[in-house]
């Protein structure tokens, strides 16, 4: 068993009919890390995740987990890791009590294991006033909660997060921001997917950008700002044609509709850009000169790209 990597690919590639959605990713996350898998809709996270945990057979490569197959050994795979989807995979009608002991049972836990199990998650978890209550009246984060304690009833080593705050509000991703750290402080890898460029930056020890099916980028968050320059300069226009009219003239990557941002070096090289515009009778209605962010990277990377998830 390889004792630096709890989770490994090669060359993994899936195609649903002509369609190819994975084509020969590499991945290695190391054993008490996060990896952040970032990527427009349809980019194959899902498809990622969904091999990894058994879910899903590849057409080629191989992967491990804990230094087991996910096609040979896919049962011992799956004594080892949890699994928060997109989508709660809790019960509503039953109370936080009865989903969490009823997955313990299913998980082969004894009556009195499982709910000693379930008291300690529903404390961890921040649940207990709750506890009693039927699901379906839960807020969408308290039942993020619940999910996230269903994955660790088996104490994983390792933990597939499948955007896991999507749809919460601020307070509630904080929330699930520090329970997913004190997960990382007790030594349980994690790969997360995410739509949220910031829970990225905040959580990750190393982040892989995937377009079209491909690892276009990885490294730390530094690093990969560090691939699109040293500074930025942030343009913004009255009106949607004008940026789009910049972005023919400049180059650079469209933020929203109204606002470009590119990259640039230097006193010199913003003066040319800001009078190349200028020249074009455009005047901008706002300008920052910043440091990269992820967004910078995500949009530089994958041009802005959107689709339908994969």
């Amino acid at each position: 068993m390889n004792t630096e990597y709890a989770i490994e690919t090669k060359g993994l590639r899936k195609s649903f009919g002509d369609v190819k959605v994975l084509e020969s990713i590499d991945l290695r996350v190391k054993r008490g890390t996060m990896l952040a898998l970032l990527g427009p809709n349809g980019a194959g996270k899902t498809t990622v995740v969904r091999i990894l945990t058994t879910l899903l057979e590849p057409d080629a490569g191989t992967a491990e987990v804990e230094g087991l197959d996910v096609l040979r050994q896919g049962r011992a795979v799956r004594e080892r890791i949890g699994l928060t989807s997109q989508d709660a995979a809790v019960d509503g009608i039953l109370t936080g009590r009865e989903n969490l002991v009823m997955m313990s049972r299913l998980f082969h836990l004894d009556r009195a294991r499982a709910r000693e199990r379930t008291a300690e998650l529903l404390s961890l978890f921040d649940l207990n006033d709750a506890a009693d209550r039927q699901v379906k009246t839960y807020s969408g984060g308290m039942r993020r909660r619940l999910d996230l304690a269903v994955s660790l009833i088996t104490s994983p080593t390792v933990l597939f997060l499948d955007e896991p705050t999507t749809g919460l509000d601020p307070r509630s991703r904080q929330v699930m921001w520090e329970m997913i750290r004190k997960l990382l402080a007790t030594g349980t890898t994690i790969l997360l997917t995410t739509q949220y460029l910031d829970e990225a930056d905040q959580l990750a020890d190393r982040i892989a950008v995937i377009d079209h099916g491909v690892i276009v980028a990885e490294g730390t968050a530094d690093e990969l700002k560090r691939q699109v320059g040293t500074e930025r300069l942030k343009l913004s226009f009255a009106t949607e044609a004008e940026a789009e009219q910049v972005l023919q003239l400049v180059g650079g990557v469209q933020l929203d509709p109204t606002a470009v941002s590119v990259p640039v070096e230097g006193g010199d090289e913003v003066r040319r850009l800001l009078n190349t515009v200028a020249e074009a009778g455009i005047e901008a209605t706002g300008l920052v000169l910043h440091q990269p962010t992820l967004d910078d990277v995500f949009l530089t990377l994958t041009g802005g790209n959107t689709g339908d998830k994969a």
